[in-house]
């Protein structure tokens, strides 16, 4: 069992990482429950699925997403848009829990008046991983990224302005938030291979909230 067994036991704690960029370990922790029933509710409506790369390749992370706005990707290339293109209608709303979670970290993390209107959410099996990118697809680069994790641990890679730079692994545990903008905004950044493992709170599966102003 990979499960926080003492997570109730880990005290939050505020880490800078880079100019720009924070860890805020086991921020979540006192909601990581009502996220994970705000999940299944939103995935219920918006089912995960697998997308396609512009270049063919099949992601080996699962996602949905919930806002006004959705990344999606496919033959045509990565964007934003309303609605989702496996059922031809709006993205679900996006949970007033996530949107108070990620509104407070950001401001934790010095970032005043976020509001994002895209809430991306990637299940991670074991084996899945997410290679080094920048995320810039979105409209205004003046606003955070506020990253969630939730479920079995995860290494993740925080990388430099170039994707030849040399990342920073964290090891980020169910429950820690990170958040990034500023001089930090078009940081690369990724996700390991995640390890086997159960975890009490999602079973054999990791959770990663992306909330993002998009539009």
């Amino acid at each position: 069992m990979t499960g926080d067994l003492f997570a109730a036991l880990r005290a939050p704690a505020i880490e800078p990482i880079a100019d720009g960029a924070t860890w805020l370990r086991a921020y979540a922790d006192d909601d990581a429950v009502a996220l994970i029933q705000a999940i299944e509710q939103v995935t219920t409506q918006s089912p995960f699925r697998q997308m396609q790369t512009p270049g063919g390749y099949t992601m080996s992370v699962a996602m949905s997403n919930c806002g006004e706005l959705g990344w999606v990707t496919d033959r045509r290339g990565y964007r934003y848009q309303h609605e989702d293109p496996l059922l031809q209608q709006p993205w679900p709303t996006m949970p007033g829990i996530f949107l108070e979670l990620a509104v407070r970290a950001a401001a934790a993390a010095g970032f005043n008046d976020f509001l994002p209107d895209a809430c991306l959410i990637n299940r991670y099996a074991p084996g899945a991983r997410m290679s080094l990118h920048q995320d810039k697809n979105e409209s205004d680069m003046a606003q955070p990224i506020v990253s969630v994790s939730l479920g079995l641990p995860a290494t993740f890679l925080f990388g430099g302005a170039e994707r030849a730079d040399r990342p920073v692994r964290m090891r980020l545990e169910s429950g820690d938030v990170v958040v990034w903008g500023g001089p930090a905004r078009l940081r690369f950044h990724g996700v390991d291979t995640l390890a086997q493992g159960t975890h009490a709170l999602t079973g054999e599966c990791r959770y990663n909230l992306t909330f993002r102003k998009a539009g």
